[in-house]
């Protein structure tokens, strides 16, 4: 472990820069129209097995795994067994998520995933928009291989990005999701960033647009009997009847270097995958050498000043906090995406 760097036990492994979908919400920071994130070689499958050792021994025991569209990186099942073998070596079973679009799935993957007892999520920005969202007609692809999954008794999860496009159609995207056999789902507010950014003005939700989101997908799963989690935190006092959601579990702390932490296709570390800051190399002595900005996160030093006399700051965050440095420049500044400036 890093000289005073504290590691979180969860690390999330972006395979490869390369994707079948050009997203119009995607936050991957090479996809950036100003093209000023410091793409390098992606590492070899052999050099991604010596990564994944090296992150067991600095104390991380679970692992998701992405891109661009991870189904694409040759070596993807290598990588994937090499980190159950080193896991199950070490006496943990936990458990491996695998993020994919499911352009490229195939029912080969998929007995595979079921060996390795890999938990798929896979997205679905919109039934009706998918193309406008995606670039590619494949929306009908993604429910056909959900149901592949259940009656392989794959656990699945459904990831769902609300922008000001879909969101009219949220309660019949999520509701197909789960009728075709999504386990669970991870909703997501549109945050700018990567190629979002080109695209902010189109899909920003306003704050009472997240509200009605949030409202939408507990409506489904309270039908459903499903439970479901949002992904991209919420400042507290952004949410309406914050005590009615009994399904959908609204995260308000910024998860970045606390809760995971990124490795990115050549092996450069950021504090999370919205973050265009490398932070580090995994095969670097020391691996995090921006302590600074690393800790800034890890240790929760990054609260705006409208929120430090807050009662609720011991638990929330005022929302991202690296959309607001990529936002304002500052990540100590509000999420202006839920706090507009005057």
């Amino acid at each position: 472990m890093d000289n005073c760097i504290s590691f979180p036990s969860t690390v999330a492994l972006e395979l490869t820069y390369r994707c079948n979908h050009s997203c119009v919400f995607c936050s991957c920071p090479w996809y950036c129209n100003t093209n000023q994130y410091p793409v390098q070689q992606e590492l070899t499958t052999r050099e991604w097995l010596r990564a994944i050792g090296i992150l067991y021994q600095s104390g991380i025991d679970s692992f998701s795994v992405s891109g661009g569209e991870a189904l694409l990186k040759e070596g993807v099942i290598d990588i994937l067994r090499c980190i159950r073998e080193q896991g199950e070596e070490r006496g943990l079973h936990n458990e491996i998520v695998l993020i994919s679009n499911g352009r490229a799935m195939t029912h080969g993957f998929l007995q595979v995933f079921k060996d390795l007892d890999i938990h798929l999520s896979m997205s679905l920005p919109g039934y009706d928009t998918f193309q406008y969202h995606t670039g590619v007609d494949n929306a009908d692809g993604v429910l056909y291989w959900f149901k592949e999954a259940k009656d392989m008794g794959l656990s699945t999860t459904l990831n769902v990005t609300a922008t000001k496009k879909n969101l009219y159609e949220l309660f019949r995207t999520i509701s197909l999701g789960v009728i075709n056999g999504a386990g669970d789902i991870l909703l997501n507010r549109f945050l700018p960033g990567g190629r979002g950014l080109a695209h902010q003005k189109e899909l920003l939700l306003s704050p009472e647009e997240v509200n009605v989101a949030l409202k939408t997908a507990e409506e489904v799963l309270a039908y459903s009997g499903k439970y479901g989690s949002v992904g991209t935190e919420i400042a507290y006092c952004a949410i309406r009847e914050s005590g009615t959601y009994k399904h959908l579990n609204i995260g308000y702390r910024c998860a970045a270097a606390r809760g995971f932490f990124v490795v990115d296709p050549a092996g450069q570390i950021r504090v999370c995958n919205h973050s265009p800051r490398v932070v580090g190399n995994i095969f670097a002595q020391p691996m995090i050498s921006d302590a600074d900005y690393w800790n800034l996160f890890a240790q929760s030093r990054h609260t705006p000043n409208m929120c430090k006399t807050c009662s609720k700051q011991c638990f929330c965050d005022c929302g991202c906090r690296e959309v607001a440095n990529i936002l304002t420049g500052s990540p100590t500044s509000p999420d202006t995406t839920l706090f507009p400036l005057q």
